[in-house]
């Protein structure tokens, strides 16, 4: 690990002797690229320095315990204890570091949530965990764009897409994709019954228009006017777009752009981002790798996680985790959940790392 280590402090001073070059800052895309490559591996060469500082240290100190003064030698002592301590842990953030990145961490996302099983109460819960979504990306500095809406019989939504840029945003949203139950006693129900509704929610990082190539004779383009609220027209102008994927039936429908040509980019936007994410799962599954559909069925037996009202319980079924804090999680501190599936599945990445 510490040739690794080297290796990656000596690449670290390369680039910060590049970024010093005139030739480099007027090149705006080699630029960017450098500062990226830089400020990936700024963490890396922190750790590591601070790591190397506790080993010279700890090294002083062996030294100390040899001393003829027995004060210094106790103090010594004691001293080692914590740097053995603090070594042990820079080892271990640094194994973590050093873990191969998922290419799309940094990459902004788009966000789906469409209601699954349960009727006008799962429309209702696909509202509120959008909301959720809305006030946790707004508490990490995120902005968070509407981009399409299909409204329920009572309320809530059919169906939300939205789009998250950020720093870092799909590292930490991509553990949210799956199916969400919720179980509580709905506005309606006049026998105090639990019922039990589901979600589907989809996390899929947004590609760069350039990565794919689309044929143009297999796509539709359907313009109309925008709706709002019962089906009412917002605007008299044909701005909402729609585009059909043949070849895969994908669709793509965008109205909350002020202009056609708004939704439009938006609209083809979220299609590429689609279309490579439906190639990745291709690979996974040919490589017999594959994971689950990120979104299932949405059926009731299905679920990543659960939300009971009655009990102010959330439970996230794939690590086992239960929080009380219901209310809070619902207003969008999703900190509470987030944060251990991601320590969970990089703990998980180690492990396997060690174990080959």
């Amino acid at each position: 690990m510490i040739e690794k280590l080297v290796q990656v402090e000596r690449r670290y001073e390369e680039i910060s002797h590049q970024l010093q070059n005139p030739s480099v800052a007027s090149d705006q895309k080699k630029y960017r690229s450098l500062m990226k490559e830089y400020g990936d591996l700024q963490s890396i060469v922190g750790t590591f320095r601070l790591l190397r500082k506790t080993q010279t240290e700890i090294s002083e100190n062996h030294q100390l315990l040899k001393d003829a003064d027995p004060e210094i030698r106790e103090m010594a002592k004691e001293e080692l204890k914590t740097l053995n301590e603090q070594g042990q842990n820079f080892e271990q953030e640094l194994k973590v570091l050093l873990l191969p990145k998922d290419p799309n961490d940094d990459k902004n996302v788009i966000l789906e949530i469409r209601a699954g099983a349960g009727g006008d109460e799962a429309s209702l819960f696909a509202e509120e965990l959008y909301r959720a979504y809305t006030h946790y990306a707004a508490s990490q500095g995120w902005q968070l764009e509407g981009l399409s809406v299909s409204e329920g019989n009572v309320g809530g939504y059919k169906e939300v897409i939205a789009r998250v840029a950020g720093d870092k945003v799909y590292s930490k949203l991509k553990y949210e994709s799956g199916v969400h139950r919720v179980q509580r006693v709905p506005d309606t129900e006049t026998q105090g019954r639990v019922h039990t509704s589901t979600i589907t929610v989809a996390v899929i990082p947004e590609q760069d228009t350039e990565e794919v190539k689309i044929n143009m004779t297999e796509v539709r383009i359907d313009v109309t006017r925008s709706q709002g609220s019962g089906g009412q027209s917002v605007n008299r102008t044909e701005s909402a777009v729609r585009v059909l994927h043949i070849p895969t039936g994908i669709i793509v429908f965008c109205q909350e752009g002020k202009s056609q040509l708004a939704n439009r980019e938006r609209a083809f936007q979220i299609l590429y981002s689609k279309l490579i994410q439906l190639e990745e799962d291709k690979r996974e599954k040919e490589a017999s790798d594959a994971r689950l559909s990120q979104i299932g069925t949405g059926d009731r037996s299905e679920r990543i996680r659960t939300y009971n009202f009655p009990q102010s319980r959330v439970t996230d079924h794939r690590i086992g985790l239960t929080s009380h804090a219901i209310s809070e999680i619902m207003n969008g501190k999703m900190e509470v959940l987030i944060d251990p599936l991601v320590v969970h599945y990089k703990t998980e990445a180690l492990k396997q790392s060690l174990d080959k």
